[in-house]
C-alpha cells in the first residue's frame, strides 16, 4: 500500500447546468483513506447524499479498496461558481482533489427559502449517537380523516410511524381505550407488512409506515378525546466515522438505545344528528344505504313457510343497525330474523350488505298484504335525511290439510309446533333399562367419583412444579436460547438456498447476537464485542472459540456492506452452527 500511486480525484456529471437541475459531483480514492472532508458547497443546495460506493478486491490476504463519495447538487442562480477541493489522510498523507469550475445559466427558477432549506438538507448527524434528539428523529402521530363529524357518522383513524433512523425492534406498549366510539380494526391479510414511504412532514424528509387503521363511530355528541398511542423502540444509531472506510460502510460502529415514543392526544368534534326532519321510526343508520325486499312465493297454503328477505346496502355503521320495523298480517307467526353480514372492514371506511331473512307461516286462509317496509337514514354528506321504501307483497293463503304438518323448509330451519298440535310419536330405542341394571350406585360409578379428586390434586402438584420451574426468566430464556437461534439459523439457511446474499448475513448476525443476549443474559441493546468476550470468559469458554465468534461476527459485519469472495456461504453457516453448538456443550 505504501508503494501504491494514490489518486484522489473530483469529478462532476457536466460542467454547465441551469438554474433548477441537478447534477451529481464525485470524489474517488484508490486507498484506504481517513478523516474526508467534503468541499465547499455555497451556490448549490444539496439533493442528495452523501452517498457513498465502494469495490473492494482481496488476492492472498492483500484488500485493495476504492471508494467514492458523491452528491447530488442543484444549481440556485446564474453565474460562475467553483466546487471547492476536498481533502483525505491516506497513509498520514494529506491528498486534496482540484476545484471544479461550474457555470449556471438561466432555467427553471428555484426559490430562496426553499433552496436554503434544501442546501441545509436532513440533519447528517441523525445516526450518530446522542448527537440528536431522538424525538425529532422518531416519533408517532395520530392522523384523523376527518376531526369534525355527526353522531354515528364513521371516520378513519390511523397511527403513523415517522423516522429517520434504523430500528431494530419495536412493542405497541399502550392501545388507546377509545371511550365514546365503537370502534373496528381495519382488516389486513396475515401476510401484511408495514409499507414505507417517504413523506415530508414540517419541511422535513421521514420514512413513513402507518403501525396502526381503526375505524371509528361516535356514540354520543361533545368533544370526544383519543388518547396517546405508545410503542417501545430499540434504535440504531452510529458512532462517528473514524476514516472513508468506515464511512462507505455506513459508518464506524453503531450503539442501540431505548426508546418510547407515544403520540399527541387528538380531539373529535362529534354534532349531535338534527331534530329536523328526523323520520318517524328512524332507527339510527348513518351514511348511504340502498334497500330492497323479496320473498320466496306469493301463493301458499296454510301452515306452509314463507320467507321474506331484507337486504340492506351501503357504507356507514351498518353493523350498529338495530331491528327493523317490519309489519306482518296478525294471521302470520313470525319468527327473529337470521341476520348474515357481508361487509368490509377497509380504510375507507365499513361498507357491504346486511340480509336479514325472515321465517313467516300462514295459520288461515286468505288473501293477504305484506306492506312496505320504511327505512330512513342520515346522511352526512349532505347533512340531511333519507327516506326509503321497499315494495309490498301480496300474498295468496289457501286452505291446507286439516291436521298440523310440519314443513320441510328450504333452509333446514325447523318451525315450533304450537301446543294444540300433535306430536310425532317416538319410534326407535327408548332407551328402556332392567331394574337394578344401572350405572348409578355401581362399583365403577364410585370408582370413578374417586378419580377426580385424585386428578385434581396431580394437576395442582403438576402446576406448581411447573411453576416453580419457570418462575425464573433468566433460566428460562437460558434453556431455549439454543432452540431459539435454531429457528434464526434455519431461516438464514432458507435465505442461502435461495441465494440472497444480504438477508443470510443478516440472518446469520441476528441470530448469533439473539443466541448470545439469551445465553449470557445481556439484553440486545447492550451486546458489543468487549462485553461478550467478556462475559464468556466468565463463563470459562476457551479463548480460540471466543476468537472463532468474533471473526464470524466480523465477517457478518463486512459482508452485509461488500462482497465477501474468500470464504462460502455454507462455510459460513456452518461455522456459525458448529460455533453455537460448542458453547452449548461448555456452558
Amino acid at each position: 500500500m505504501l508503494a501504491q500511486n494514490i489518486k484522489f480525484t473530483a469529478s462532476v456529471s457536466k460542467n454547465e447546468v441551469a438554474t433548477g437541475e441537478q447534477f451529481e459531483v464525485s470524489f474517488s480514492v484508490n486507498g484506504n483513506g481517513d478523516r474526508f472532508t467534503p468541499p465547499d458547497l455555497n451556490g448549490f443546495q444539496v439533493a442528495g447524499g452523501p452517498n457513498q460506493s465502494t469495490s473492494m478486491e482481496m488476492i492472498n490476504g492483500a484488500t485493495t479498496v476504492n471508494a467514492s463519495v458523491s452528491y447530488i447538487l442543484v444549481a440556485v442562480k446564474e453565474g460562475d461558481f467553483t466546487i471547492g477541493p476536498a481533502s483525505i489522510i491516506v497513509n498520514g498523507h494529506k491528498y486534496t482533489t482540484n476545484p471544479i469550475k461550474m457555470k449556471v445559466v438561466k432555467g427553471k427558477p428555484v426559490p430562496q427559502n426553499r433552496a436554503q432549506q434544501q442546501q441545509n438538507g436532513p440533519d447528517n448527524n441523525l445516526n450518530v449517537a446522542g448527537a440528536t434528539d431522538l424525538s425529532k428523529s422518531l416519533f408517532l402521530r395520530t392522523v384523523l380523516d376527518k376531526d369534525n363529524v355527526y353522531q354515528g357518522q364513521q371516520l378513519t383513524l390511523t397511527y403513523r410511524l415517522y423516522t429517520r433512523i434504523g430500528i431494530v425492534q419495536t412493542q405497541v406498549t399502550k392501545m388507546p381505550d377509545l371511550t365514546g366510539f365503537w370502534n373496528e380494526d381495519v382488516k389486513t391479510t396475515p401476510q401484511a407488512v408495514a409499507q414505507w414511504k417517504v413523506e415530508v412532514y414540517n419541511g422535513v424528509k421521514y420514512n413513513v409506515a402507518d403501525v396502526k387503521q381503526i375505524i371509528l363511530f361516535p356514540e354520543h355528541a361533545g368533544n370526544i378525546t383519543i388518547d396517546p398511542f405508545s410503542m417501545d423502540f430499540v434504535v440504531r444509531l452510529q458512532t462517528p466515522a473514524r476514516n472513508i472506510m468506515d464511512q462507505v460502510f455506513g459508518g464506524g460502529g453503531y450503539e442501540d438505545k431505548k426508546y418510547t415514543a407515544k403520540s399527541a392526544p387528538v380531539v373529535v368534534h362529534v354534532k349531535q344528528l338534527p331534530e329536523a326532519g328526523k323520520p318517524d321510526g328512524f332507527v339510527g343508520a348513518v351514511g348511504n344505504f340502498a334497500i330492497q325486499s323479496t320473498i320466496d312465493k306469493t301463493e301458499l297454503k296454510t301452515n306452509e313457510a314463507l320467507n321474506y328477505k331484507i337486504k340492506v346496502t351501503g357504507s356507514g355503521n351498518i353493523k350498529l343497525l338495530k331491528d327493523l320495523n317490519v309489519n306482518f298480517p296478525v294471521d302470520f307467526e313470525k319468527y327473529d330474523p337470521k341476520v348474515v353480514d357481508s361487509i368490509k372492514e377497509q380504510v375507507t371506511g365499513v361498507s357491504g350488505t346486511r340480509f336479514y331473512n325472515y321465517l313467516l307461516i300462514p295459520r288461515h286462509a286468505g288473501d293477504y298484504k305484506i306492506d312496505p317496509l320504511k327505512f330512513s337514514y342520515f346522511n352526512p354528506n349532505t347533512g340531511k335525511y333519507v327516506s326509503l321504501e321497499t315494495k309490498p307483497f301480496d300474498v295468496k293463503v289457501a286452505k291446507g290439510v286439516a291436521e298440523t304438518n310440519v314443513t320441510s323448509l328450504a333452509d333446514k330451519q325447523d318451525v315450533k309446533l304450537l301446543d294444540k298440535d300433535i306430536r310425532y310419536i317416538k319410534t326407535g330405542d327408548a332407551g328402556l333399562f332392567k331394574e337394578g341394571n344401572r350405572f348409578f350406585g355401581s362399583v365403577s360409578y364410585y370408582l370413578l367419583l374417586l378419580l377426580g379428586p385424585f386428578l385434581c390434586l396431580g394437576a395442582y402438584v403438576y402446576r406448581g412444579q411447573n411453576a416453580k420451574y419457570n418462575s425464573d426468566i433468566v433460566k428460562v430464556k437460558n434453556r431455549r436460547a439454543a432452540k431459539i437461534a435454531a429457528k434464526r439459523l434455519a431461516n438464514a439457511h432458507q435465505q442461502l438456498l435461495a441465494k440472497n446474499t444480504a438477508a443470510f448475513y443478516e440472518a446469520i448476525f441476528r441470530g448469533i447476537y439473539g443466541y448470545l443476549g439469551d445465553k449470557l443474559n445481556i439484553s440486545y441493546a447492550d451486546l458489543n464485542r468487549e462485553i461478550i468476550a467478556s462475559a464468556l470468559q466468565k463463563k470459562g469458554i476457551d479463548l480460540p472459540l471466543i476468537t472463532r465468534l468474533e471473526d464470524t461476527i466480523d465477517l457478518c459485519e463486512m459482508a452485509r456492506y461488500a462482497p465477501v469472495t474468500h470464504i462460502s456461504e455454507q462455510e459460513v453457516y456452518n461455522k456459525a452452527k458448529g460455533i453455537i453448538n460448542d458453547i452449548e456443550n461448555e456452558i
